[in-house]
């Protein structure tokens, strides 16, 4: 990732309400861009992007990525270079919960997003945010690739394989790499793993649902201690979209299509590993406690990520262990509940990730 190719570029991103979108945003804005943000409001109280008064730096609009005709008109406005879709509906159980909300959002919404991209000249690169998830999950104890197939068990991963699906189709009808020099625009999609960071207060994820253990003096309950992901901090797959992104507005033929970004294999780790380091990071005493997960629904028991294309053709690599992500969540969460700046403490964390070089 170059910081002064994003300086004066003026970019669209959609869910900069969300964790991962605040976090986003904010770096944007550190490197110098005109960042206009489209989505819903905040999700949870508190919200990382009310704490670090993230809409200080940019124009953000509150909208629905369902609305069309909103949606197109704040991309018009904004009269972006880049457009980085991360605006969803980000949680499994919930897709349990609210099926039909759940495909609108991640399907449709896709949808919407990329007509509106056909709607507005001067668009040269899109970035469309996945999931690992996305993949037909087999269990298998290697990484998925991306010319694997698309599927999901449940309603949210299916969601996001039927994502992929809709970005396959709109860039062979519409945004053809061989027609670039005719269309102008250049399509990719991005797959992270589990992400974690401070300033994540969602229900159902574990960081979350730790500190919040954490804070209230009781034992952390985790639905499956056993079942293994690839954790990584926040800012890494930030890092991948970034990167993605430069490379399709100067190059955008020769990588319009799916990337991963995950962690190294030794951070895939089981749930109970995560929860006993950060429990101990961040003084908690209670310890944790395996829930009761019969008449549960079904989450995968093993999920990885093969990210070797994007380090062979892209250059990226993680930098950050997932031991150094843990340090970092624990740091943010001990400043955030000692009253301080949460803004210049998340600036901070995005510095110290930008000088970094990788751990592994």
């Amino acid at each position: 990732m170059t910081p002064a190719f994003w300086r004066g570029k003026r970019v669209f991103l959609t869910g900069h309400t969300g964790f991962k979108g605040s976090w986003l945003s904010l770096w944007l804005q550190q490197l110098g861009a005109e960042v206009h943000g489209f989505a819903l409001a905040p999700a949870t109280t508190p919200s990382l992007f009310e704490l670090a008064d993230v809409a200080r730096g940019m124009t953000s609009t509150l909208g629905d990525i369902r609305d069309l005709p909103a949606l197109t008109a704040a991309m018009q406005a904004a009269r972006p270079d880049i457009v980085i879709h991360m605006a969803a509906q980000a949680l499994v159980r919930l897709g349990y919960v609210d099926p039909v909300g759940t495909y609108e959002t991640n399907v449709m919404g896709t949808v919407k997003l990329l007509e509106a991209v056909r709607q507005v000249p001067g668009i040269r690169a899109v970035v469309v945010v996945s999931s690992d998830k996305c993949y037909e999950n087999n269990e298998w104890p290697w990484g998925y690739r991306e010319n694997e197939p698309m599927g999901g068990f449940d309603p949210y991963s299916s969601s996001k394989g039927c994502t992929e699906l809709v970005c396959s189709a709109w860039r062979r009808s519409f945004f053809s790499p061989a027609e670039q020099a005719r269309h102008g625009v250049a399509l990719a999609s991005a797959r992270a793993g589990n992400v974690i960071g401070g300033g994540d207060w969602a229900a159902d994820r574990l960081v979350p649902d730790i500190l919040r253990a954490i804070e209230a003096g009781q034992p952390v309950s985790i639905r499956n201690p056993g079942a293994i992901r690839p954790w990584q901090h926040v800012l890494e797959p930030l890092s991948g979209y970034l990167l993605l992104a430069e490379k399709l507005y100067d190059d955008g033929p020769r990588h319009a299509e799916g990337w991963n970004f995950g962690p190294a294999d030794d951070d895939a780790r089981p749930v109970s590993w995560i929860a006993e380091r950060l429990t101990r990071q961040c003084d908690g005493s209670a310890g944790f406690q395996a829930d009761d997960t019969t008449g549960q629904p079904h989450e995968a028991h093993f999920l990885m990520l093969d990210c070797a294309k994007a380090r062979r053709t892209l250059g990226w690599h993680p930098r950050w262990t997932l031991s150094r992500a843990l340090d970092q969540i624990a740091q943010w969460h001990n400043a955030y509940r000692l009253g301080s700046d949460m803004r210049s403490v998340t600036l901070q964390q995005i510095q110290a990730y930008q000088d970094s070089v990788p751990e592994l």
